[in-house]
């Protein structure tokens, strides 16, 4: 039988520096999907490659072990010895592969728990291994549940509630005061990582304009390039303030660039309308004395980080009931599984029994189309066929029964009672059912009236 398998890498047993070696681009996706299902003992495949996992989702072939040939792929394929990386890589077979897909799904298994990203970019894998034609029914199948146990997460828990890192918590902070951040202007000071993220966040909430500044233009330049931004020389900071109604400060600078004396004036020039200024950077961009001037609302690094912290917490609180939906679905999902291993059979003995009442019908079929048999006649025709149908089913299992030992019978016999929700009654002499169990076909009824007796004289 064929066997679900996992195999890759992760957060949690590789860092970036082995991760970043084993990734795929997205235009690679498709041809390593198919050569992983041409060359190795793989049915079907999807790969997801992301900045926290490497991993392939697999079918082995039936009765192979796939999981030592997409280990040596995977390192081969990025021109590595297996050698170098085989501590980082993990595998999971069978109900251990299925949990692991819909953990992931469900972001119970992401380094931020809860992350809305992973899910998404599962689905965009799925849809790869659609168009490359490696993703078959049994594969197709586990998705899809997997998709269903995530959105029941998201929805039945508080998962994916509360931001869960410093940049997005500056934009809902942002949002907290404003409302919509739509018609507002953005001010990101500085371009290194941290005001990237964020800038990347405001961009995305809706912010209207956003400019960037910083002491080197054509990194302001840059940034602002990405986010569909204007750039601005630092000389202009204090007008720059001045037309801002959100800021986000994250540069390299040793001292205070927003000083008190700074913002008095550029309170002024705004006539004390509302200004949110949100400091990520270490050390401190902002003075923390302009939180106390009217208008102001300062978030230095430490308050962010503790919102983060406790959404965190709450997060892990969700993840208990997360994991009860998670387990739930998987057991679902694994019971579907084994039954497909007796679908075959069940369409044998469907086609079978099939065959032999379309036989038994069609030679009923030719004897009704006789005009001179009775209803009477026509009825009996109909029981004589169920019977022969019921006499041809029952011919080979009850000889098997007669001609096993009796321990064998015993058993068979028990499983018969169990398919069939049968109850045998002991000690009972054969009626017609035993009869025809024995082989014994009722005597035929004939088609032609007999002829009448005639009456004594």
């Amino acid at each position: 039988m064929s066997e679900l398998f996992v195999v890759g890498i992760s957060w949690r047993t590789a860092p970036v520096a082995v991760r970043e070696k084993l990734a795929f681009r997205e235009e690679e996706l498709e041809d390593t999907l198919r050569a992983i299902t041409r060359e190795l003992p793989v049915a079907e495949a999807l790969l997801v490659s992301t900045c926290n996992r490497v991993e392939v989702y697999g079918v082995a072939r039936p009765d192979q072990d796939a999981t030592a040939a997409v280990r040596a792929f995977l390192a081969g394929r990025r021109g590595l010895a297996l050698a170098s990386v085989a501590e980082h890589i993990y595998d999971h077979r069978g109900d251990g592969a299925i949990r692991h897909v819909f953990r992931v799904a469900s972001a119970l298994d992401s380094l931020v728990v809860g992350e809305a990203q992973i899910l998404g970019q599962l689905k965009d894998a799925y849809a790869v291994a659609g168009a490359a034609g490696t993703s078959g029914p049994t594969l197709g199948r586990c998705l899809e549940r997997a998709f269903g146990a995530a959105k029941r997460v998201r929805t039945e828990t508080a998962i994916a509630r509360g931001a869960a890192n410093v940049s997005t918590v500056a934009v809902q902070l942002a949002h907290h005061v404003f409302g919509d951040l739509r018609g507002k202007s953005v001010l990101v000071v500085g371009a290194g990582k941290m005001s990237r993220l964020a800038a990347r966040h405001l961009y995305t909430s809706g912010a209207d304009r956003i400019v960037v500044t910083n002491r080197s233009l054509a990194k302001a330049e840059a940034l602002a390039d990405e986010i569909e931004g204007v750039a601005r020389p630092w000389e202009d900071l204090e007008a720059l303030l001045a037309a801002s109604d959100v800021v986000i400060s994250s540069t390299g600078a040793r001292e205070a660039i927003l000083t008190r004396p700074l913002f008095k004036k550029v309170m002024k020039a705004r006539k004390r309308k509302p200004m949110v200024v949100v400091d990520i950077a270490v050390p401190r961009d902002a003075d923390p004395e302009i939180g106390e001037l009217d208008g102001v609302y300062l978030y230095d690094i430490d308050a962010l980080e503790r919102i983060v912290s406790t959404n965190l917490s709450e997060r892990e609180k969700a993840a208990e009931h997360a994991t009860k939906i998670v387990e739930h679905e998987v057991g679902q999902f694994e019971q579907w599984l084994r039954t497909q291993g007796v679908v075959p059979t069940i369409r044998a003995l469907r086609d079978k029994l099939t065959a032999i009442g379309d036989a038994e019908i069609g030679k009923a079929r030719d004897a009704l189309a006789r005009k001179d048999m009775t209803a009477a006649q026509q009825v009996e025709l109909l029981q004589r066929t169920v019977q022969l149908v019921i006499n041809k089913v029952l011919h080979t299992p009850t000889t098997a029964l007669r001609a096993a030992d009796p321990d064998a019978a015993a058993h068979m016999a028990a499983v018969v009672c169990e398919l069939f929700d049968v109850t045998p009654v002991e000690g009972e002499g054969r009626d017609s059912a035993s009869a025809l169990a024995a082989g014994e076909v009722p005597p035929i009824i004939p088609m032609h009236p007999a002829p009448e007796e005639k009456s004594a004289p």
